[in-house]
């Protein structure tokens, strides 16, 4: 049996994301009822590789493997997935799991469990909650429901502890609650010298061994006292094997073979901030340097605060299971945006369009469709891929484009910042310049079925729904990494046919990524695009 120790707090980095994590809990749903065996775990991982959310090490040695997995219009048989499955065996294990891809299952689904979206252990029924059913329906709603995903895991977050019996870790807190709880005592404590946690700050967060939100305030207090915000890496690095020191590790020197200085200040720390704002109640402030609250939720954070500060502690899994998984429903309302958010937002894009130049721009927009290319800006790193390219999207508009209203359709938190991409009825991002109205939608899909069942079909809908309700000059852009022949045929074709009966309508002009900036610098006004 695993011996109980402290440890610091670590998300897997496997699924990073909410949609990632939908994605696999669909697979797992395929199965749902079925006695988990090696057999099952087997034709789950199959699904993975069918689905490529999931690319086993041999894919690249062969050629048409590597095809077939990079093209969007390609997808293995059911042949090819068992062969990969054979030809790839995992050096892994897993404690309750067999050694190879049955460790490698745990490793992907144990934090969908942790999070009580599913549960499942060898030889019993496989389960998908009423929680995990709701993201799957938010997951398949056309379009994916955001509003309830990130509502989904702040159900999720709000009860999360340290000391879950799936962890073996004698650190015990509510990671969301226990944040939370500081950022009140820091905001009452300091007034208006508050600006945050700040990012160093969080490995302390990652390291506290109980909820005791005072001690831990006092203590970020007195640092700051004392150094204020100049701690290296180093430094904050020790402070946080101090707080592991015990009548059995006296020494910090004990600590560094399991405790290392990159994964606690760098991975450990970014993963838990995505994990934090993914709930929706947590901004980003100061150029992605601190966290707080996101003000716009501050009733939702008075009811956690209120309800979830105190929590018990489950010594066994399916307890603590059925105790994560139960559904809160004052967590799933939504905040309508005002109109000071409306505004906000547009300041916040305005001060980025000075701040970023050209170059800036045009490598970030790169970063988004090269393979395995990760930006390295302390924000746009906590903006998932189609939430920053909306984001800046909409900067390299106001940029450009003199007397121009870019009017993006993301939700922002009370920073301006968007939190996720814009939902369905609308396009991405509304322009206005004169009498001219430009309606812009982007996207990182590149098969032919999403660019043209999808998209072009919402564009054209969106386009005579605004050539009908004005009498401006009306035309849409659209933005992908590479654009499908089929897609730009049915664009042709309804530029033709739909929209040319409107006097009013431009029709549709398409761009790739790695072009769209360099166009937006040619042109004069917002109308040239369509030259």
């Amino acid at each position: 049996m695993a011996v109980r120790k402290r440890k610091p707090l670590s998300f897997s980095t496997t699924l990073r994301n909410p949609e990632r994590i939908a994605a696999f809990l669909d697979i797992l749903s395929m199965f749902e009822g079925q006695l988990l065996t090696n057999q099952v775990i087997d034709n789950i991982c199959c699904q993975i590789f069918i689905k490529k959310l999931y690319k086993p090490t041999g894919v690249n040695s062969n050629p048409e493997l590597k095809r077939i997995f990079e093209s969007e219009e390609s997808t293995f048989s059911n042949a090819q997935a068992r062969q990969l499955l054979i030809d790839n065996p995992q050096k892994h294990k897993e404690r309750g799991f067999d050694y190879g891809w049955p460790s490698r299952f745990d490793t992907w689904y144990k934090l969908l469990k942790e999070f009580g979206l599913c549960y499942y252990e060898i030889g019993s029924p496989i389960e998908i909650s009423l929680l995990g059913a709701r993201l799957l329906e938010a997951f398949h709603s056309e379009p994916i429901n955001d509003d309830i995903i990130h509502s989904v895991f702040l159900n999720a977050l709000c009860k999360f502890q340290t000391c879950t019996p799936f962890r073996q870790n004698l650190n015990s807190n509510v990671p969301l609650m226990l944040l939370l709880n500081v950022i009140r005592l820091l905001r009452d404590e300091l007034g208006e010298e508050f600006n945050g946690i700040y990012r160093k700050e969080i490995s302390l967060f990652l390291c506290w061994k109980n909820s005791d939100a005072q001690e831990l305030a006092n203590y970020i207090i007195a640092l700051r006292r004392d150094y204020r915000f100049s701690y290296s890496d180093e430094f904050i690095y020790e402070k946080c094997l101090e707080l592991f020191l015990d009548e059995n590790i006296t020494d910090t020197n004990q600590l560094t073979n399991y405790i290392k200085i990159s994964k606690l200040l760098v991975e450990s720390t970014d993963e838990y901030i995505r994990k934090m704002r993914i709930t929706g109640v947590i901004s980003l402030r100061g150029n992605g340097r601190f966290l707080d609250w996101n003000t716009l939720e501050i009733e939702k954070i008075n009811y956690l605060i209120d309800n979830y500060t105190d929590f018990d502690v489950f010594d066994n899994e399916r307890e603590y299971y059925d105790y994560i998984s139960l559904i809160d429903e004052n967590l799933f309302t939504v905040v309508e945006e005002v109109p000071e958010l409306t505004n906000l937002k547009k300041q916040v894009i305005a001060r980025y369009a000075e701040e970023y130049d050209d170059e800036k721009l045009i490598t970030e927009l790169g970063k988004l469709t090269a393979r395995n290319a990760r930006t390295d800006d302390a924000m746009l790193k906590f903006l998932d891929g189609p939430v920053r390219l909306e984001f800046l999207s909409a900067i390299a508009l106001a940029k450009y484009f003199d007397n121009i209203d870019v009017c993006p359709n993301y939700p922002a938190d009370d920073e301006g910042l968007p939190t996720r991409t814009a939902g369905g009825g609308k396009a991405d991002i509304e322009c206005y310049q004169e009498d001219c109205e430009a309606l812009v939608e982007v996207t990182l899909m590149t098969s032919t079925a999403n660019q043209t069942e999808h998209e072009m079909t919402s564009i054209e809908d969106h386009l005579i729904a605004a050539a009908e309700s004005t009498t401006n000059f009306v035309f849409a852009l659209f933005v992908a990494p590479i654009l499908q022949p089929r897609a730009i045929r049915y664009m042709s074709f309804a530029n033709q046919d739909n929209l040319a009966q409107y006097e009013n309508c431009g029709g549709i002009v398409a761009y790739r990524i790695d072009e769209m900036v360099n166009r937006f610098i040619d042109a004069r006004n917002i109308k040239d695009l369509l030259l």
